[in-house]
């Protein structure tokens, strides 16, 4: 019971985690414009995976698309690969968790639900992976042009979705772990029905061929009891 609730509440922070970077794709702050050293701001610039954005003082934002993919930056490219990427392995590993939980009656034997669940687990550890990897990616390339003193053109500092996303990635990694160990219980018990079954079988099995048996305790025959009591009467005849 405490093993069917293990893997319920692991299926519940694997999505959570999995819905969080779902929604980090298409988030618009993954970099927002550093005021450091600014005494008047009169715009802010915010940047994504799919676009730039400028906001001026009255509200009114502009927005203008990435206009190719091949003449796009090296990292935003890996950056967008890892995150589809993080989203489309998340998505069959709620599949696949939901199929492999023993509180539902598809899946087949509790053996095939526990490899279910496992496999499920493995894709909620590589999609955590992969969006922490692009996160981590995009906030390095921040950082590194944020202290850097010989970048002259506009720096930028860690946006709300970098934080989402790093959080959502946490939550998957933990989640998957969890249904990677929860099948433990169910993998001993299979173990020892197997031994139990292979030792009653064995218990079972007489090293004498089938129908040509030994008896325990061998009762003589009566040639040999009769013999026993000519030897005796013999001895007492010349008493």
């Amino acid at each position: 019971m405490s093993n069917m609730f293990q893997e319920i509440i692991a299926f519940i922070i694997s999505t959570t985690g999995w819905v969080l970077v779902s929604s980090t794709l298409p988030t618009d702050y993954w970099q927002v414009s550093s005021n450091d050293g600014d005494v008047i701001t009169t715009a802010t610039y915010w940047a994504n995976l799919w676009k730039v954005c400028v906001t001026d003082s009255t509200g009114v934002s502009s927005c203008k698309d990435f206009p190719s993919m091949l003449a796009l930056n090296g990292i935003i490219q890996a950056c967008r690969g890892l995150m589809i990427t993080a989203v489309f392995l998340g998505f069959f590993g709620s599949i696949f968790a939901l199929v492999g939980l023993k509180c539902t009656k598809i899946g087949g034997t509790d053996k095939n639900k526990a490899r279910i669940t496992c496999f499920a687990g493995v894709d909620f550890i590589l999609s955590g992976l992969c969006s922490l990897s692009a996160c981590s990616i995009y906030a390095h390339r921040i950082t590194s042009e944020f202290f850097d003193p010989t970048f002259i053109d506009k720096k930028y500092e860690l946006g709300a979705a970098l934080f989402i996303g790093w959080a959502g990635s946490i939550l998957c990694i933990l989640g998957g772990s969890m249904l990677c160990f929860s099948i433990g219980d169910s993998v001993t018990k299979s173990q020892e029905n197997y031994i139990y079954k292979g030792a009653a079988t064995h218990s079972h099995i007489s090293p004498y061929p089938r129908g040509h048996a030994k008896s325990v305790n061998p009762r003589p025959t009566a040639d040999c009891s009769n013999s026993s009591r000519t030897q005796h009467f013999d001895k007492n005849i010349y008493v």
